[in-house]
């Protein structure tokens, strides 16, 4: 998979994307599980991606539905077993 941020919010820490292969657009967050620091990466439809291109601030609520693990099922990659925790 080939994750390509398209705007980054580095104050709240997070960022909106397209993966390069599938065309799927999405929102990450950083995670991490105490030996390493990685991205989890939540799935968008195409409007939301261009309310978000545009806006980067109204993403903040989705954000934190995804910190808080509200939206694990559009995980793009489910996480293992030792499952980080969003810094």
């Amino acid at each position: 998979m080939n994750f390509k941020d398209v705007l980054v919010n580095r104050e709240e820490r997070f960022s909106v994307g397209a993966e390069q292969d599938s065309g799927k657009h999405y929102v990450s967050i950083p995670v991490s599980n105490g030996v390493v620091d990685y991205e989890e990466y939540y799935e968008i439809d195409q409007p939301t991606f261009e309310r978000y291109r545009a806006d980067l601030n109204s993403a903040r609520d989705f954000v934190g539905r995804c910190r808080r693990r509200e939206m694990d099922h559009l995980l793009i990659v489910k996480p293992g077993k030792n499952r980080g925790t969003a810094i």
